[in-house]
């Protein structure tokens, strides 16, 4: 039977709640719960103060904020591990070889993502966006050949509209469209001098327009994308920095304040526009643009990343239990 130790202070609801959660799971996996009161003991207290509850159940710690989900994916590991070790211990090895169980360069590297995965997403999110801004960068420096590279590579994942892109370098931030009603800033058409129609060669010459020594130079992503990624990005960065110790947000939550604002949007702005012309001809402003898309990126992380980590979680455990047959059984 599993052995778990529970570290809980006066006062605590969560304290409270990780009890009740383990009395609901008694029936499935079996245990024996030993809690203790940090409170009383001042080194504990120093320790686990701010964390509290805690729960150890052999090599796994679980440390708040945990979901139940998460303490029965534990739970279930930490069973699994208990199952395994007795059956090594009542088999013997086959065919009079030393070990049964291997530790090898795939399960190493399966190990080690499973510990750093955030630092490649981070780090891929935060190169994707850097190289969005080194392609102006370039343009103002003179490297034109690195910059469009950048920004023909970047066309096949964003529309890159100059309307409604970023602008660095120049006399304003952004260039939109007369519809948009931006007060206080030139218009697109009348900082370039350019047609703000939608026809197919006036779109195409919109997205090509990449700026000037006047006005600045785009970003090889438009307005909303770069608040996507950089939603995306910063939960990222809070989610790492918490010890991947976010919960996961309800299914509700993220359509509510991630999906629907940007979907209202984008929809309303696509659809008034030809060919469409379903609505009244509306022209979304770059605040919008940002807030929606920022709020998109943000809470689609927020839903995401804690269910990989629930994943994740999984393997580290699974990983963790076959490095600990491997080393029992090379002793």
């Amino acid at each position: 039977m599993m052995k778990i130790t529970l570290y809980n202070r006066d006062n605590c609801s969560l304290c409270d709640q990780a009890i009740a959660d383990l009395k609901d799971l008694q029936e499935h996996y079996p245990h024996n719960i030993d809690i203790i009161n940090v409170d009383h003991h001042p080194k504990l207290k120093k320790e686990y103060g701010d964390m509290i509850p805690v729960v150890e159940i052999g090599p796994y710690i679980l440390k708040a904020p945990f979901s139940v989900q998460t303490l029965q994916m534990t739970l279930a590991a930490a069973q699994d591990r208990i199952e395994h070790i007795e059956k090594i211990d009542s088999s013997p090895m086959p065919n009079g070889s030393r070990s049964s169980y291997t530790w090898n360069g795939a399960d190493r590297f399966t190990y080690w993502i499973s510990h750093h995965y955030m630092l490649l997403f981070n780090s891929f999110v935060a190169i994707y966006l850097g190289l969005a801004l080194l392609a102006p960068i370039f343009m103002k420096t003179g490297f034109q050949t690195p910059a469009n590279i950048i920004y023909r590579l970047y066309n096949h994942m964003c529309h890159q509209l100059a309307y409604r892109s970023i602008f660095i370098f120049g006399e304003q931030p952004f260039y939109p469209r007369t519809a948009a009603g931006v007060d206080g800033y030139l218009t697109y058409g009348q900082a370039t001098g350019l047609s703000e129609g939608n026809s197919f060669d006036e779109v195409m010459t919109a997205r090509d327009y990449r700026g000037s020594e006047t006005l600045g130079y785009k970003l090889a992503l438009c307005q909303r994308d770069l608040a996507i990624y950089g939603g995306i990005l910063l939960f990222g960065l809070l989610f790492a920095l918490s010890g991947n110790n976010f919960p996961v947000i309800p299914w509700y939550i993220w359509l509510l304040i991630g999906i629907i604002p940007i979907g209202l949007d984008g929809l309303s702005q696509l659809l008034s526009q030809p060919p469409l012309n379903f609505f009244p001809y509306r022209e979304s402003t770059p605040a919008l643009r940002i807030i929606t898309g920022s709020l998109f990126g943000f809470f689609t992380a927020w839903f995401g990343y804690p269910l990989v980590e629930e994943t994740m979680l999984e393997t580290r455990q699974i990983m963790r239990a076959k490095w600990e047959r491997t080393h029992r059984e090379t002793r």
